[in-house]
């Protein structure tokens, strides 16, 4: 039995015809047949019913025919996975990113990976951290965007950039008519955060900790374009990353952005991979083409000290 032998076996059982499924294959029809043949003796069992004019499956092709399929389907995925070490650049990518992050990015490096990989089938994944950390453990990610730290023996990363956190507020509250303000001015202030599990709400209450504000306990919003939005409100203030900021990105009426004063709060981002990842190398560039192109938009790593 070889792998040649079951594609003239399902060519012919899904064409019905040995002359049509010889065409397919390529062969001609003697060849074909005399395979098939050898086939049914190594299995001891005959495939096929041959008829005049038709041709129809027997009991035991009925039950080998889609084991057949899924073996000429994994051997294209051994294929493909060999070519893909090859170059990975016209293999699959799955990739995924938290929800604060990813429709923010996404749309300003996705076209540069299209240009750069035009042969490249991209999967993006959105989900929270925790999921992405477990998704990438077992293999179903091969790389996911994530804010540092992660704190993995089976992970390596590389920083793409920073980027700060600016103070939303409603456009009646005090703090909104500031050009700059400290971390300290939201000693007595109370902030919207993100429900359990966003990495965002985490980032948040660390620096709660720090500037001694707290988090505003009767709210708590599902989603950052609800955050945003509860702030427009007059709700209350929230912290909100560079990216989800700037175009092409609309923030709404009534809400007001103001910068901190150096050093502003911020978050590291970094592409994370399996540490014995076959596409490690071709992922470590791909980093590297991603600084490229956040750097370009102002965001770069600045060393850790």
């Amino acid at each position: 039995m070889n792998l040649k032998d079951l594609k003239y076996f399902v060519t012919v059982a899904e064409l019905k015809h040995f002359g049509h499924a010889a065409e397919a294959c390529f062969v001609s029809q003697p060849t074909l047949s005399m395979q098939l043949k050898k086939l049914e003796e190594s299995l001891g069992t005959p495939l096929l019913e041959r008829q005049p004019r038709t041709v129809l499956l027997t009991a035991a092709g009925r039950a080998v025919l889609p084991k057949a399929r899924e073996i000429l389907r994994l051997s294209e995925d051994i294929r493909r996975v060999a070519t893909q070490l090859q170059d990975p650049g016209k293999g699959e990518l799955h990739l995924g990113a938290f929800p604060t992050l990813a429709p923010y990015l996404f749309p300003h490096i996705v076209p540069g990976l299209r240009e750069h990989y035009p042969e490249l089938r991209l999967y993006l994944v959105e989900e929270k951290t925790e999921t992405l950390i477990h998704q990438l453990e077992s293999g179903q990610l091969d790389a996911a965007l994530l804010a540092e730290p992660v704190d993995h023996p089976q992970f390596e990363h590389a920083c793409l950039f920073e980027e700060d956190f600016l103070l939303a507020a409603p456009a009646s509250h005090p703090l909104a008519r500031e050009k700059r303000i400290r971390a300290e001015a939201l000693q007595a202030e109370a902030l919207l955060l993100l429900t359990e599990g966003h990495c965002l709400r985490d980032q948040a209450l660390e620096f709660c900790s720090l500037a001694g504000t707290r988090e505003r306990d009767e709210f708590r919003a599902t989603s950052l374009e609800t955050l945003r939005q509860m702030v427009a409100s007059g709700m209350g203030i929230t912290l909100l990353p560079q990216l989800t900021v700037q175009p092409p990105v609309q923030n709404p009426e009534g809400l007001v952005l103001v910068p901190f004063e150096s050093p502003a709060p911020n978050r590291r981002i970094a592409l994370y991979w399996r540490k014995h990842s076959p596409l490690q190398a071709w992922l470590r560039t791909l980093a590297g083409q991603i600084q490229a192109m956040t750097g370009a938009m102002g965001l770069r790593c600045q060393p850790e000290t």
